[in-house]
């Protein structure tokens, strides 16, 4: 899944989304801080789609999920659902298209909301670059859009930063683009690039100011790097594992802090804090929890108390593991729960 899969909706329920097969499975609190629903439902209907959903939120907690499904032999088109509440059933999937009007699958989707609860779709076209539709605000979507670019990989990270506007970060051979709205409701424009190595399916962005978003993803040498367009890459820490990180902002004894999380190499779950956007007060990982099997990912929010939640998922082992963090000082976290 691309995007953050562990959700607070607007009715405070936590939720996850997880891909199963053909499909895509969600499971959701019966009700905030309490017990999972079991077995989890499938999202959208019945249609059989292709691997590689995305998921993206927006400030009205409406859960906005995009996927592949094959339409004809060796072709594939877009299609999107929207979730409004954890415990309701989701729209059924609707298409959307093809960035290329036609063709198989081109490459993982993303997907950003902006502050009018508009989904934002991306992804990479067959010319290597990046197409992008988008939601009206009154219904319906607008025409693709071809936002440029060259020899874009594989996995793309939205975000929308603060101010409402929709952002999107890119890995190319040797470096990394962005595109930002200059205003509410236009097209994305490719602003900066920047030369850095970058190891594929490692990007995870994250509003951090009113103004700034931070990108983080894992270089060639092993290491977690930060990145604020405008200014350059900063390794912040050994990766603590292969896999992609997660990243929450929240108040840690009365401080905006950004936390990370990571499968480590060990297989537990690694945490590490820092000041948000203060790379350079250095940070460190603690690892917690159970060994959890290679495919388990990690990601975070935060609950309607505002204290963070952590959760894991294994698609092979279907097991789901939850924490919160304690209330008392620092990161002390609660015993992991299956839920």
């Amino acid at each position: 899944m691309n995007g953050d899969w562990l959700l607070r909706g607007r009715d405070g329920r936590l939720s996850v989304y997880l891909p199963s097969g053909d499909a895509v499975l969600c499971r959701a609190e019966l009700g905030p801080g309490g017990p999972w629903e079991a077995p989890p439902r499938k999202v959208g209907g019945d249609q059989k789609l292709r691997p590689g959903p995305a998921v993206g939120q927006g400030a009205d907690g409406y859960a906005h999920l995009v996927s592949w499904r094959p339409t004809k032999p060796g072709e594939a088109g877009l299609v999107h659902s929207t979730h409004f509440r954890p415990r309701l059933a989701a729209l059924d999937w609707a298409p959307i298209g093809h960035p290329d009007k036609t063709g198989d699958r081109t490459g993982t989707p993303a997907v950003a909301v902006d502050a009018q609860g508009r989904a934002h779709v991306f992804v990479r076209n067959k010319g290597g670059g990046v197409s992008m539709v988008a939601q009206k605000e009154k219904g319906g979507w607008e025409p693709w859009r071809d936002l440029k670019g060259r020899d874009v990989q594989e996995d793309l990270a939205a975000v929308t930063g603060e101010s409402g506007r929709v952002e999107l970060y890119a890995a190319v051979p040797g470096g990394l683009v962005y595109w930002r709205q200059a205003e509410p409701g236009t097209p994305p424009v490719l602003e900066e690039a920047v030369e850095t190595p970058v190891r594929p399916g490692t990007l995870r962005a994250l509003a951090t100011s009113a103004d700034r978003t931070t990108l983080f993803y894992t270089d060639d040498s092993g290491d977690l790097c930060a990145w604020r367009p405008g200014g350059k890459p900063v390794a912040l820490l050994a990766s603590a594992g292969p896999g992609p990180v997660s990243a929450v902002r929240c108040e840690l004894d009365g401080h905006d802090c950004t936390l990370l999380a990571q499968r480590s190499s060990s297989g537990r779950v690694a945490f590490a804090a820092y000041p948000t956007e203060q790379e350079a007060a250095g940070a460190w990982w603690t690892e917690s929890g159970p060994q959890l099997p290679a495919d388990a990912r990690v990601s975070l929010t935060t609950d309607e108390d505002g204290r963070v939640v952590a959760a894991t998922l294994s698609p092979s082992a279907g097991q789901l593991l939850l924490t919160r963090r304690k209330d008392e000082p620092g990161l002390a976290l609660e015993a992991w729960r299956e839920a």
